[in-house]
């Protein structure tokens, strides 16, 4: 009797059985979604922060009613789901602010985490991770301290590139949902 190598180990992977229409049309949103932020960033990012507001506004009121249904963690569920409730309502409040406030700070995130990771990548090169790998935690610590020195430039361009993600992910998508038709 055969096994894989991953049902050998116990670390195997379940497939998941989705309709291949439901990945089509997945793969469709995402396209259309990239192609939006490509050709009209500044209106597409707006809706698209518009759609979040609402569902972290929904996710804040879910929170909070259940901690109606469930006590565990009640100062946590609380806390989250007022935040949620008052940045949704701070993007619906301020359309046209909003999305320079949430994309500044996804990218000082962003350049935080970059530093962190290269300082990692830094230090596992001087532990036998070799030169390319600390040329690399350098580079990363470098595109880290532009975007936090700069978020502006990120901001602007932070919409092509989830655009482009996006339509590959699309493609991609679309293509596997018509892999899994046939």
């Amino acid at each position: 009797m055969e096994q894989t190598t991953a049902a050998a180990y116990g670390g195997g992977y379940e497939v998941l059985d989705v309709p291949w229409w439901a990945v089509l049309l997945e793969g469709i949103v995402a396209l259309i979604i990239g192609l939006f932020l490509l050709f009209t960033p500044g209106a597409t990012t707006v809706v698209l922060l518009q759609v979040l507001a609402i569902f972290w506004i929904i996710g804040g009121i879910f929170s909070i009613v259940g901690l109606l249904i469930n006590r565990e963690s009640w100062f946590w569920k609380l806390v989250s789901g007022v935040l949620s409730i008052l940045a949704g309502a701070v993007i619906l409040i301020y359309p046209v602010l909003s999305p320079f406030i949430v994309l500044t700070l996804f990218i000082i995130f962003i350049g935080v985490w970059a530093i962190i990771a290269g300082a990692i990548k830094v230090a596992w090169s001087f532990k036998g991770g070799g030169w390319g790998m600390g040329l690399l935690g350098v580079l990363t610590i470098i595109l880290g301290l532009l975007l936090l020195v700069n978020p502006m430039s990120g901001i602007l361009v932070l919409p092509w590139i989830f655009g482009i993600f996006l339509i590959a992910g699309g493609i991609g998508g679309i293509i596997g949902g018509l892999k899994m038709r046939s």
